[in-house]
């Protein structure tokens, strides 16, 4: 694990290094497509999705966006229940696959470069994917989420935690929050948490290498407790 970045530095990544970080992190994905969709296909990811729907407010079913939907186990999972699902994919590799798998439609995009829009979405499922989101990037990434649901969306997110740090990690660009530095970013981008945890469950906290929140869309006009 090779980490370049801590909290305090005043470094700011610039847009050539930017384009590079994702390059380099597609590529990875797309040179192992294969293998991570082999890999992760067993996944139990139930209490993440039990989460998100469970937060979302009004009658079923909800139009839910897949953020980093790779290989498309959840969104067949999403689907299967009665949702409308659409993924985002940046890999393109992994984009056909989706298609391939479940039949739903799937955006090719960068998370760097997202084109969501406004409004549109109950929920937005960002599981094992906003960690790839350098850290002075993150605030507008979170904004853009924010406009793409909609009044009382629901954003759910699950990372590897950390010290606060970022950097190249197997092949992969990474930034690992722990929970207070997350919670700063999701409430400045006008989200409120509705309730946060650690995966897996059932173990020490030092054996949870995952943290998962549920997040809602700020709306001034209404009670935002769930």
């Amino acid at each position: 694990m090779t980490i370049v970045r801590e909290e305090n530095s005043t470094m700011k990544i610039p847009s050539q290094e930017l384009a590079l970080i994702s390059a380099g992190t597609l590529e990875h994905y797309n040179r192992t497509a294969e293998a991570f969709r082999e890999g992760t296909r067993e996944h139990d990811v139930s209490q993440n999705i039990a989460a998100l729907l469970r937060a979302i407010r009004g009658a079923a079913p909800f139009t839910i966006l897949d953020l980093g939907c790779g290989p498309g186990r959840d969104l067949a999972a999403f689907t299967a229940m009665g949702h409308v699902a659409i993924g985002v994919e940046g890999a393109v590799r992994l984009a056909e696959m989706a298609r391939a798998a479940t039949g739903c439609e799937v955006w090719e995009q960068d998370f760097l470069a997202l084109d969501l829009p406004a409004a549109r979405f109950d929920g937005i499922f960002a599981n094992a994917s906003l960690f790839h989101v350098p850290r002075q990037e993150l605030p507008r990434v979170l904004r853009e989420l924010h406009g793409a649901l909609k009044d009382e969306g629901v954003l759910f997110s699950s990372n590897p935690r950390g010290a606060n740090e970022e950097g190249w990690n197997r092949g992969r660009y990474g930034a690992y929050h722990d929970l207070e530095a997350w919670r700063g970013f999701i409430e400045a981008a006008g989200f409120v948490e509705i309730e946060h945890y650690y995966r897996p469950a059932g173990r020490s906290r030092e054996e949870q290498p995952w943290l998962a929140t549920v997040s809602r869309k700020a709306s001034k006009s209404t009670d935002l407790s769930n």
